[in-house]
């Protein structure tokens, strides 16, 4: 006679979950992504693409954005690229959140404005 061999049950996998912070800079830390990728779109070099690039820059570094990547994607080059973001005005710029897309239109020297539009300061 052959003994049959008792087969092992498979155990149940355990789940983590994340668990909500209690404040609100803990929750925002959560929403922050580990990389920023912002997509600026202008129209040529003109003053006011510069001034929203150098004003870019600027936030991200006094605001503690660590890893960030700025695509600039000049429209007067590529035109078909506005279609895929649908960017109606220049300069514009693109966040890409991990849940949504945002879009800021203008030079970026309103910095509130700016801050909120990245999720980095709430509406007051």
């Amino acid at each position: 006679m052959a003994k049959s061999k008792k087969m092992a049950r498979p155990q149940p996998r355990k789940t983590t979950t994340k668990k909500k912070p209690q404040n609100a800079k803990a929750a925002q830390a959560l929403k922050t992504p580990e990389k920023w990728k912002l997509r600026l779109y202008v129209a040529g070099q003109t003053p006011k693409s510069i001034r929203a690039f150098s004003n870019l820059r600027a936030l991200c570094d006094q605001h503690g954005m660590d890893h960030y990547q700025i695509e600039v994607i000049d429209l007067l080059e590529h035109p078909d690229m506005a279609r895929g973001d649908q960017i109606v005005a220049v300069p514009a710029l693109v966040i890409k959140l991990p849940d949504q897309v945002r879009q800021i239109i203008g030079d970026l020297s309103d910095t509130d404005r700016v801050l909120v539009g990245l999720a980095l300061h709430e509406v007051v």
